[in-house]
């Protein structure tokens, strides 16, 4: 019975000891396999840190608006005879748009230039009676008197019928016509939109930090919001004092439309040039990995061979951006090589294989 049972322990204790045996054995040899595979270098792309001339500016966005825009009114009531444009007619300075129904002023010219030659007549008279003794000088002073009133009343009416001629007051693109031939019109009664699209001068607001860098004459270049467009100008105005609900402050430049594409009224996107600087360090800003330890970016280091190239994970400082560069104020040399896309399968010391021969797309963030 005992001798049945010792034997029985003995079989456990070896099954149970095989069992534990295996799975060790197994474990070790699965982790002597694992260890000894090497994971495929990443394919990224890279570029040599170099040290350029920085051209900073000043972003922002602005609204373009006519050197020499207006809306046309009437100066003078009465029916409108002539309409003599259409829209987006080239006009220029002195063109008669509009006539507006004069023949009550005409007859009324008529009759002070008639009353005008009576005067002047009666004045001559007196004049001649007078240095023949026969008049007094009061005579010749009333005929005078006559004769200027005669003149004023005859400019008067010559002023109410220039009214009814209304003419463009500089030259540029006028708009769609806002009355109709026939139609009776008060003084003041728009008629059309004259715009000079020759020269557009464009407001915008830069923030009161950024006074100091603004300068009368500084270059602009401004592009629509699609980007399809682009001019260039200058700043011709700054306004003195800071809106002290935004704390911005209002800037005015001038540029020429030479394509004639910019409207009054369009949304533009401004870009104030800054004084060149030399010898900044500025990389792609692809190259760029943000997480909230900060911003890094990935350096490629020599290895044991010319083949073998790892990663560093470089912790930088940044500074401004201009287009799709930004600039490194701390954490890199000139020289150095780095990884601008391809970094989302990256790890700090992972082997990776240069191939500049495409371009990889940004991981989303990056």
């Amino acid at each position: 019975m005992f001798k049945r049972l010792a034997i029985a322990i003995i079989l456990l204790v070896l099954i149970v000891g095989g069992i534990v045996w295996f799975k060790s054995f197994r474990d070790g040899m699965i982790a002597q396999y694992l260890s000894g595979m090497v994971p495929p270098p990443v394919p990224v792309t890279s570029e040599k840190v170099q040290a350029v001339t920085w051209e900073p500016g000043l972003e922002a966005v602005g609204t373009a608006i006519a050197a020499s825009g207006v809306d046309l009114s009437t100066q003078s009531g009465g029916l409108v005879r002539e309409i003599l444009f259409k829209a987006n007619d080239t006009v220029t300075k002195g063109q008669l748009l509009v006539q507006i129904d004069d023949s009550s002023e005409k007859a009324s010219l008529a009759a002070a230039k008639a009353a005008l030659g009576v005067a002047q007549t009666e004045a001559a008279r007196a004049q001649t009676l007078s240095e023949r003794g026969v008049s007094a000088a009061t005579t010749v002073e009333s005929a005078e008197a006559q004769t200027e009133a005669a003149r004023a009343q005859v400019a008067q009416v010559q002023t109410a019928l220039d009214d009814k001629r209304l003419t463009a007051p500089f030259d540029g693109v006028i708009g769609i016509p806002q009355i109709e031939i026939g139609q009776y019109v008060a003084v003041g009664t728009p008629y059309a939109t004259l715009q000079d699209l020759a020269k557009m001068r464009v407001d915008f607001a830069v923030p009161e930090q950024q006074l100091a860098l603004l300068a009368l004459d500084r270059n602009v270049t401004v592009t629509t919001e699609v980007g399809d467009l682009s001019a260039e100008g200058r700043i011709i105005a700054i306004e003195p004092r800071v809106d002290p609900n935004s704390r911005m402050v209002s800037v005015r430049a001038e540029v020429e439309n030479v394509s004639g594409k910019l409207y009054p009224g369009q949304f533009l996107r401004v870009r104030v040039s800054l004084p060149s600087e030399a010898n900044v360090i500025a990389v792609p800003q692809t190259a760029v990995s943000s997480s909230l330890y900060g911003d890094s970016i990935y350096v490629i280091r020599a290895g044991e061979t010319a083949e073998d190239l790892k990663v560093e994970q470089v912790f930088v400082t940044l500074g401004r951006r201009s287009g799709a560069r930004i600039e490194v104020l701390k954490g890199l040399e000139a020289g150095e090589e780095i990884v601008t896309s391809g970094q989302n399968r990256l790890t700090n010391g992972g082997k990776v294989k240069v191939d500049n021969s495409v371009v990889l797309a940004a991981p989303a963030g990056e």
